[in-house]
């Protein structure tokens, strides 16, 4: 062990700990715009300097090891003025719009100016040019207000192994684009949005649709209805001050009503439609030998990545439309006639933890109604501005149900929001198909954050191997190996962001900064948990609404109508980037 001391305190730590790993286990915060643990510790910003006993001059905490004997001090006058200058010159060279950005009072840039007491500009001078890129349905990017931490680059790359953009140029002329300046959309991005969770500014964003629903809320001529995710209910609350984890659906149901929408419906409902069809989809491919194994087809960020860089296996992926998808495709067909509503009428908002939904939405091949599956895709963060432009406390709303029938789910819906939730749904109705009845409900095989998990199990007496990823870049690894045949497997489950989609890309910012990320996921796992063993039906294809829906309208699992309405197709596209290994 080496011992040290910081700010006077001492410390024992293991070797290769940095000195600002061993300040946070003492309770001292040094500010950091570019660190993110174990993904970017680059030194870029200079935000983190202290002084060191023997140094001539400041070191950067996040790149600095810990020595024995090493005395550190965190908070001198000269450590204090070389942030407040750090801070000046970033400032000096960026678009300070604060009251109308859209990472207004989540800003980590304005928060450290006001903590470290700035209260002037002295430099003034030349700015780099603004590049405004709305290019992709899904994020927008303002180089502006980009101020070179490269977290988005470390995640995208370390992450998520796409590494859709790059730091190009050098010195003042540097920039953050994609590869061969490209648009973001041009490049082989997913949308998964994972960077604008790691951006400290406003430099990348969602693509803000909410004036579009606000005016498609206030047109008498438009039946408004929306649907909510599954991670949305343990989720939302954060935006509001309540604690990671809390799930808190009635509160939300109500907010949505308040908010003008004429039915509030539950994406859970889609989810276990989608069941009902994948794990029929799994059962055929079983019986007719393929092709296997089979791959989930909900995460649209994990689609669009296969179809950049794995074509070979898109055959292999489900044809099933994601949840939000099928549901909008019944609520034009299905509940339009029920209603007799003209589907031309009928606009579908769909809550969602997802940046990647808002390009899904906009495929044009999901229209198998005559009119797009879904209208609007909103984040969680769209979703909670709203709230708040209304004046509406989420925490303070009584509880309130979903409407019937479309709102009537099960826990195996729930289930979709957590890595490993639709394999286990799907596993629950399948094995029951299987087996005559229902023998198993929880399957812990497929539950965990560890990036990757295999597991083998018997089913009506034979076995069956399945594989659970999330990350693209833990999925890369597993794609490899079934490239390779080094592991064979019948079913794989792959979700684009960490956590599956309770780490979406349109998730709250964490309060306490990206490093807070993985015990957020953790405290929304288990509230996904929490909603599916509470609820009374917890197997897909028992939900009452999901019967009605095909002895009404639907017919068989994979007939003609399901087929036409609930399944799609997918195509290779360009690889304009690298993928990393």
């Amino acid at each position: 062990m080496i011992q040290l001391t910081i700010d006077g305190r001492p410390i024992q730590v293991e070797p290769g700990t940095t000195v600002l790993e061993a300040a946070r286990r003492l309770g001292i915060r040094i500010p950091t715009l570019c660190y993110l643990k174990e993904i970017n510790q680059i030194g870029a910003c200079r935000m983190c300097v202290v002084e060191v006993k023997g140094y001539r001059t400041l070191q950067t905490a996040c790149s600095l090891p810990c020595a024995d004997g090493m005395e550190v001090r965190t908070n001198t006058p000269a450590v204090r003025a070389a942030r407040r200058m750090v801070l000046e010159l970033l400032l000096s060279d960026h678009q300070v719009d604060c009251p109308t950005c859209l990472r207004a009072g989540d800003c980590e840039l304005m928060r450290l100016a006001q903590e470290t007491g700035l209260r002037s500009v002295r430099f003034t001078g030349e700015k780099h040019p603004a590049r405004v890129d709305t290019s992709s349905p899904a994020l927008a990017v303002d180089s502006s207000k980009c101020i070179l931490c490269q977290r988005c680059v470390a995640v995208c790359r370390e992450v998520q192994g796409v590494a859709a953009i790059s730091l190009a140029g050098r010195g003042f002329a540097s920039r953050v684009v994609p590869f061969f300046d490209h648009e973001l959309g041009e490049a082989a991005c997913t949308y998964c949005g994972q960077c604008t969770l790691v951006c400290p500014t406003g430099a990348l964003t969602e693509k803000d649709d909410t004036e579009a629903v606000w005016a498609a809320l206030l047109d008498p001529e438009k039946h408004v209805i929306v649907q909510t995710a599954p991670a949305i209910r343990v989720s939302l609350g954060e935006a509001f001050g309540l604690p990671p984890g809390t799930v808190a659906t009635g509160q939300m149901v109500a907010a949505l009503r308040r908010l003008g929408f004429d039915r509030v419906f539950d994406t859970n409902l889609g989810a276990d439609l989608t069941i009902v069809e994948e794990a029929s989809e799994l059962i055929q491919r079983l019986r007719s030998g393929g092709p296997l194994p089979l791959m989930t087809s909900c995460c649209p960020g994990w689609v669009k990545y296969a179809e950049h860089f794995w074509p070979e296996f898109l055959d292999n992926l489900s044809s099933c439309k994601s949840p939000h998808q099928m549901f909008g495709a019944m609520a034009k067909t299905y509940y339009a006639q029920k209603m007799g509503i003209d589907p031309a009428k009928i606009v579908v908002v769909s809550i969602m933890p997802c940046t990647a939904k808002k390009f899904e939405a906009s495929r044009p091949e999901l229209a198998g109604s005559g009119y797009p599956d879904v209208d609007y895709v909103l984040t969680t963060r769209e979703l909670a501005r709203m709230l708040r432009q209304a004046g509406i406390d989420l925490a303070a709303l009584p509880e309130e149900e979903f409407d019937a029938p479309l709102g009537i789910s099960t826990g195996a819906g729930a289930l979709f929001g957590a890595t490993g939730g639709v394999m286990e749904a799907a596993l629950r109705t399948a094995s029951t198909w299987l087996e005559g009845e229902p023998r198993r409900l929880v399957f812990t095989e497929v539950r965990g954050l560890e990036g990757v998990r295999e597991a083998s199990l018997t089913i009506a007496g034979q076995e069956l191997k399945v594989a659970v990823a999330h990350g693209l870049r833990n999925a890369a690894r597993l794609l490899e190996r079934i490239r390779s045949g080094e592991a064979t497997y019948h079913f794989v489950e792959v979700m684009a962001c960490p956590g599956g989609c309770v780490g979406g890309g349109g998730q709250p910012l964490p309060a306490d900064g990206p490093d807070s990320l993985p015990a957020l996921r953790q405290a929304r796992v288990q509230a996904i948990y929490r909603v599916d063993e509470a609820k009374a039906i917890r197997y897909s294809h028992e939900n009452p609404a999901i019967k009605q829906l095909y002895a009404e309208f639907l017919g068989e699992p994979l007939g003609e109508v399901p087929h036409r309405l609930l399944h799609t197709h997918y195509h290779a596209r360009q690889p304009v980037g690298i993928r990393v290994r």
